[in-house]
């Protein structure tokens, strides 16, 4: 990015930015071994999709749901809780890989083995989004369908704009939390329990 470009210029944080064309679809083992260049970088059935950094705000609000769902998680020995770009592989051939700023997966998923090197290999059982200002509801309502149809169980998606967490699953329409309402993590986080208000944290 060129620090003396006007302002005008310059992509929102979080905002689609373009890809190299490509003669053939890029693998998900392609985007793995990709050099990084200070953007996000996801895979839609073969197509690289770039995003602009994020603000700090949107990640000061991913630490505020990441740091006590991990501490949940860790306590009660549920599962993992993973950070800002981690890939999922949710279809293959063409492949799709996303990043959700958080995840979670349950123990019982999680191979003898070990936790893999590369991407995860299917869905987490939780995806949180973080909106961005440069994201469209388009582009957010499509990241939730493809979560869901992949088998997440869970996502959040969380809009620090206008300050409300939607809870989307697989059956049934979506919830929304805003002001003194509290964030709950059933089915999967038994007793996890998050306000609203600490989730935006202080407010300008």
């Amino acid at each position: 990015m060129n620090p003396s470009a006007p302002a005008s210029s310059l992509p929102l944080p979080g905002q689609r930015l373009p890809a190299p064309r490509r003669d053939r679809a890029m693998t998900a083992e392609e985007l793995f071994r990709l050099p990084d260049d200070n953007c996000r970088q996801e895979l839609v059935r073969g197509e690289l999709q770039r995003m602009a950094a994020a603000g700090f705000r949107h990640g000061a609000v991913i630490m505020n749901v990441a740091g006590p769902l991990s501490q949940h998680v860790k306590a009660h020995g549920l599962g993992v809780t993973c950070g800002a770009e981690t890939g999922f592989v949710l279809e293959r051939d063409p492949d799709t890989v996303l990043a959700p700023d958080v995840a979670f997966v349950r123990r019982e998923r999680i191979p003898a083995s070990g936790l893999p090197a590369t991407f995860w290999e299917g869905p987490p059982d939780l995806a949180v989004e973080v909106t961005s200002p440069g994201d469209t509801r388009r582009e957010v309502a499509d990241k939730v369908a493809s979560w869901l149809a992949a088998g997440t169980r869970l996502v959040w998606v969380v809009d620090p704009k206008r300050l409300v967490v939607e809870i989307h699953e697989p059956d049934g329409a979506p919830r929304r939390l805003a002001g003194s309402d509290v964030l709950e993590g059933e089915p999967l986080f038994p007793g996890f329990r998050l306000p609203v208000t600490d989730v935006f944290g202080p407010t300008p």
